[in-house]
């Protein structure tokens, strides 16, 4: 039975001109990622991961080629329309954490809940993360571990059908960044949500479906693996 296509790209360019140079960030990306995996996206800071990661996730625009999520091509869509596309279907988790340091664990979910065509709970994605006994703290109350986590509740309370992840794990030591990879691999596993995450550790790849390399602003090789470690087993 074939894979669904959650995600397809068609000669995919990012170009930015800074007047005297043109820099391909994205020069004709070709790939197709699938519902209900876990993919990881490896390769060296410039390569391509972040712009391809963004502009999948609505926030940016190609310069060239399509991308489609599912049988609607984002490339056609205007602001207004990618905003919508993000509200309905996608959850970002970034290395640096964005919550509001006035408001507390909860306040932060409900920010997203508040939108969200068929939300969870915010106590029930809290506790979903482990962090049901700290839903009333405020961010600096919290470790980075937690916060992360409590980034990663906002961004699946709202049910996403994507999740995407750049460099979660990025500002966290290596004991704290295993349980952050333990709530992403829960969420793919148990909500079957598509998970895409961007990282410079290459053992993280060990716990993905597959994994996309990235070089010089082009996909350079792709790997499956067909036996997935659980973060606990990944060595930092």
């Amino acid at each position: 039975m074939d894979k669904e296509i959650v995600f397809r790209t068609e000669d995919l360019t990012k170009v930015y001109d800074t007047g005297e140079v043109k820099v391909y960030a994205l020069a004709g990306v070709d790939l197709d990622l699938f519902a209900g995996e876990l993919t990881v996206l490896l390769g060296p800071s410039g390569s391509g991961k972040s712009t391809l990661l963004n502009i999948l996730g609505g926030l940016d625009h190609a310069t060239s080629g399509k991308v489609w999520f599912h049988d609607r091509e984002l490339t056609q869509l205007r602001d207004r329309g990618l905003t919508q596309f993000r509200r309905d279907h996608v959850g970002f988790v970034f290395q640096f954490y964005n919550l509001v340091p006035s408001l507390t664990a909860r306040e932060n979910v409900q920010l997203v809940t508040d939108v969200a065509r068929d939300p969870m709970r915010p106590e029930e994605a809290l506790e979903r993360v482990g962090l049901a006994h700290r839903i009333d703290h405020f961010p600096a109350e919290l470790s980075g571990g937690e916060q992360q986590r409590v980034a990663i509740a906002r961004a699946v309370a709202k049910r996403p059908e994507i999740l995407l992840c750049d460099e979660p794990t990025g500002a966290l030591d290596s004991a704290t960044g295993t349980q952050v990879l333990e709530v992403l691999r829960g969420v793919n596993d148990e909500l079957g949500t598509s998970t895409v995450v961007i990282t410079h550790n290459a053992e993280i790849r060990k716990m993905a479906h597959r994994v996309l390399y990235f070089q010089d602003g082009k996909l350079s090789r792709v790997e499956t693996n067909e036996h997935r470690l659980s973060p606990a087993e990944i060595v930092w």
